[in-house]
C-alpha cells in the first residue's frame, strides 16, 4: 500500500505536470534567461514581479508633485485629510486606481512619485477625479 501511495503521489505531483511544466519553462526561459534570474532569491523575484506590500502612506504624500496646484491649496489639504482617514483596504484601492496595481513598485516607496493635477474644467463640480495610470497622474478637479 505504501508503494502504491508513493507512486500515486509522485504521478499526481510530478509526472502528470511534467510536460506542461517543461513547455512553460522553455517559453519562460526565452523571454527571461535563467542565467539572469539565478542571482535572485525567490522572494526577490516575487518582489520584482509583484511589487512591495510595505506601505508608508505619509511617505507617499511627501513624494507627490503638483501640477497647477500648491501643497497649501484647500483641495489638496482636504484630499490628504480624507485619504489618511481611509481604512487600509481603501488606500490600496486608491493606489490601484492611480497606478493599476495595489502594490508599490520594487524600487520602493522612496522612488514612487505620482502627480496630482488640476484638469482646469469650467465646472469642476460636474467632474469626478480620474487617473492616467501610465503617467501616474491623478486629475483632481477643484
Amino acid at each position: 500500500r505504501k508503494e502504491y501511495v508513493d507512486l500515486y503521489v509522485n504521478y499526481m505531483l510530478n509526472k502528470s505536470v511534467q510536460k506542461p511544466f517543461e513547455d512553460f519553462k522553455r517559453g519562460f526561459s526565452r523571454g527571461c534567461p535563467t542565467k539572469t534570474w539565478k542571482i535572485f532569491l525567490p522572494e526577490e523575484i516575487q518582489t520584482v514581479l509583484e511589487g512591495h506590500v510595505n506601505y508608508d502612506w505619509h511617505h507617499l504624500e511627501k513624494n507627490v508633485q503638483y501640477i497647477n496646484y500648491q501643497k497649501s491649496d484647500r483641495t489638496i489639504k482636504n484630499f490628504w485629510n480624507v485619504f489618511h482617514r481611509l481604512p487600509e483596504e481603501k488606500k490600496k484601492m486608491f493606489l490601484a486606481f492611480l497606478s493599476g496595481s495595489d502594490r508599490i513598485p520594487a524600487t520602493g516607496m522612496p522612488y514612487f512619485v505620482f502627480y496630482i493635477a488640476d484638469p482646469n474644467k469650467e465646472d469642476p463640480d460636474a467632474w469626478y477625479p480620474f487617473s492616467n495610470t501610465c503617467s501616474l497622474v491623478l486629475s483632481l478637479p477643484r
